[in-house]
């Protein structure tokens, strides 16, 4: 079907457009992307995230005597709930906006898209709505998990690192 463009004047046939002239055709029209102002916002983000998280570790570790080590898993916990209580009210999309990146790599962004996910899909039921729907990115990461370990542990086993403590 042709199509005049408001630039040239030029008749176009969209069906017949390739991918390279719709490239070209496309370009004046895309925003540039401010790469460092982005890069800047996303460390600040994420390092924020990350200086929440050891604050509330220090706390853990002060008030209840954890070592480092025992105090991590409620720290996690901890920045979870944070993370789906934002998001429940808004508050954490807006972040990521702003942030970009960086409120998508800790373990907040993965809380967030999951419960995401799952206020979305509430209407449809529990279980086909919110279980089914909830784990579907879920599921590729914890595939993806799983499988990087077995293949790493089987490179430390055959290296000699493994086992033994």
């Amino acid at each position: 079907m042709p199509v005049k463009t408001k630039r040239s004047g030029v008749k176009l046939k969209l069906d017949s457009l390739t991918p390279e002239s719709y490239e070209k055709l496309s370009k004046p029209y895309v925003p540039a992307r401010p790469v460092g102002k982005n890069c800047i916002r996303a460390f600040l983000a994420g390092g924020l995230i990350c200086l929440i998280g050891q604050g509330i570790q220090e706390a853990y570790m002060a008030i209840f005597g954890m070592s480092s080590r025992v105090a991590a898993s409620p720290t996690v916990a901890t920045l979870i709930l944070i993370s789906v209580i934002l998001t429940c009210f808004g508050v954490y999309d807006k972040m990521a906006q702003w942030a970009g990146a960086g409120t998508a790599v800790p373990v907040t962004g993965f809380a967030n898209s999951m419960c995401s996910a799952a206020l979305e899909h509430r209407a449809e039921g529990l279980v086909l709505g919110v279980g089914g729907n909830m784990f579907k990115l879920a599921g590729s990461v914890i595939v993806f998990g799983t499988v990087a370990a077995f293949i790493i542990g089987v490179i430390y086993a055959l290296m000699g690192f493994g086992g033994g403590h």
